[in-house]
């Protein structure tokens, strides 16, 4: 198999995702050349949609929650997590109707999540847990999953503050802080400092039939996540077409704090996943059987990117 395979990546209009953006940007104008593969960036309005896009084969590659990837290797994909796609990223805000002042007023609300296999549901667990209330179904909070594009919708229809807030990616908490409906209550990175969100997943038979593929679109990758942390007015205005994000809230995203998102620490630490695993399997149950995650994560790759 000599011909340039096409590398279809899937993914989310959330900041999580804007290496992706940098180097396709990079791309168009001509300031990198792919030798050995071609790059497609396919958009997705919601997880749901994109993983079965994944399972289907529509798309060969996807950055994509980190439990949602270990289901579908678990489930039987061929496929192997090679980057991350950023650290940190995400926040907590709770919805002005509901008159949320401390954690305990959580009590008693619902909480929207972009998807139930996420490390947003785990991270509102620990928080929840650590401050004993109990997150399901006729417990202390319930949890909604809903697309997070339509989340800042859902905040400015509930009136009457049945919500209490929501855990999801940026810019969508910063946009519904713009919009006065909502305040900042927690950040992701405090919850659990540098933790991994999105990854880059890609099927096995593009890796093996086309590492060199692989390889520069690593090497990219990593490349624009240091431009990222670099340069942040410039990556807020690629955020801005990539996104379809107003440019003030990516650059807030980018800067406020610092490492609000880190997009220049890409290399997948095995103790992160081992810790993702344990906690949806052990104390969540929200996947029931664990993986080899040796065998699932593909380092190599980041490795010869520089990736740290």
């Amino acid at each position: 198999m000599s011909k340039k395979p096409d590398i279809k990546i899937g993914y989310l209009n959330i900041t999580d995702h804007l290496i992706l953006g940098v180097t396709e940007r990079k791309l168009l104008k001509g300031e990198e050349i792919f030798k050995y593969g071609n790059l497609e960036a396919c958009p997705f309005i919601d997880w749901g949609s994109l993983s079965v896009a994944f399972s289907r084969g529509d798309i060969n590659a996807a950055f994509m929650l980190a439990p949602l990837a270990i289901d579908h290797f678990r489930k039987g994909d061929d496929i192997r997590l090679v980057l991350l796609g950023h650290k940190n990223g995400s926040v907590l805000i709770t919805n002005k109707s509901a008159d949320i002042k401390e954690i305990q007023d959580f009590k008693g609300k619902d909480v929207l999540i972009p998807f139930h296999l996420s490390i947003h549901n785990m991270l509102l667990h620990k928080l929840l847990k650590d401050n004993n209330l109990e997150i399901g179904i006729g417990k202390d909070v319930e949890v909604q999953t809903v697309p997070p594009s339509k989340i800042p919708t859902f905040i400015e229809i509930d009136e009457q503050g049945k919500i209490g807030g929501f855990l999801v990616a940026e810019p969508f908490g910063s946009n519904v802080i713009k919009a006065g409906l909502g305040n900042e209550f927690e950040l992701s990175k405090n919850i659990w400092p540098d933790h991994p969100c999105c990854v880059l997943v890609i099927n096995t038979e593009i890796i093996r039939y086309f590492p060199n593929a692989v390889q520069e679109l690593t090497n990219s990758l990593v490349k624009s996540g240091k431009f990222i942390s670099k340069n942040i007015k410039e990556a807020a205005k690629i955020g801005v077409f990539f996104l379809n994000q107003d440019i003030n809230v990516v650059e807030k995203v980018l800067s406020s704090p610092a490492d609000r998102i880190t997009t220049d620490n890409l290399m997948p630490q095995l103790d992160d996943f081992y810790k993702i695993q344990n906690y949806i399997t052990n104390e969540m149950g929200t996947i029931h059987e664990k993986i080899d995650l040796e065998k699932f994560i593909y380092t190599e790759f980041a490795k010869e990117a520089g990736a740290t």
